[in-house]
């Protein structure tokens, strides 16, 4: 395969992609593959010094966009507000999100709330505004949700973000069999468990733990953000043309290892 084809086949040249919690740990990789891979990219989270910190990072012509995904009525101005900066969307990532670590009897529904907002009402939102715009100006689009293996073997104490990302899956189902005909696919990756702060933080200390964390993964390592960042690409790039409705588990067989 000639090195054009490879380019013209896997590359993102010319288009236009937006990610979500992109400042930081996987949503910072997944920039930075995206934009490796010649699209530009576009950054959006709540911190602007977090977002202008990981846009020197990502890429010179990385963008930012100040975004707080849970503020739902001013979202459709942000999307607009983008547009008219950088052009329409090509390629959405919906990586934003965040996690409660508490007993199910001592929550209550503002706690569940506090998640899924982010990981669904959040997303879809913003989904439904980038959509409305590929349809109009009749432009193709590729739509991915970050969701998580978590959402296949469950784990205790996050029921918040275990139902959040069982949802994405459902969400992914859903949209992909409404649009496919109408040149946009939506899919999503589950990462498992990826070495980013996130994870160490949750995880210093805890030897055991890490060590059963392990012993679940067949591969016996931690995956790498940048894991999750290619598999987002792929999924944008032509490549992945007749892939949609699917959420591919980037987790080193974790979720069905033994």
């Amino acid at each position: 395969m000639s090195p054009d084809l490879l380019a013209k086949t896997y590359g993102l040249s010319g288009q236009t992609a937006l990610v979500t919690g992109g400042g930081t740990g996987l949503g910072k990789a997944i920039a930075k593959c995206l934009a490796a891979s010649g699209a530009e990219v576009i950054i959006a989270g709540r911190r602007a010094d977090v977002l202008e910190a990981a846009a020197a990072e990502i890429s010179q012509g990385c963008a930012t966009a100040v975004m707080d995904i849970t503020d739902l009525p001013v979202i459709a101005s942000v999307e607009a507000d983008i547009a008219d900066k950088f052009g329409p969307i090509d390629i959405l990532v919906n990586n934003a999100g965040n996690t409660l670590k508490k007993p199910f009897e001592d929550s209550d529904m503002a706690d569940f709330d506090q998640v899924f907002d982010v990981h669904v009402r959040g997303a879809l939102e913003l989904t439904r505004h980038v959509i409305k715009r590929m349809l109009t100006e009749e432009r193709p689009g590729s739509i991915s949700f970050i969701s998580s293996m978590t959402a296949y073997i469950g784990q205790p104490m996050v029921h918040g973000y275990t139902i959040s990302k069982t949802a994405i899956n459902g969400v992914v189902r859903g949209l992909s069999a409404e649009f496919a005909a109408r040149g946009i696919r939506v899919n999503g990756v589950a990462p498992g468990w990826i070495d980013t702060d996130l994870y160490r933080k949750a995880t210093k200390g805890d030897v055991p733990r890490q060590q059963k964390i392990l012993n679940r993964i067949p591969m016996q390592k931690l995956g790498e953000p940048e894991d999750i960042g290619w598999a987002c690409a792929f999924l944008s790039s032509p490549a992945a043309k007749y892939i949609n409705g699917q959420v591919i588990l980037v987790d080193g067989g974790g979720a069905t290892g033994f």
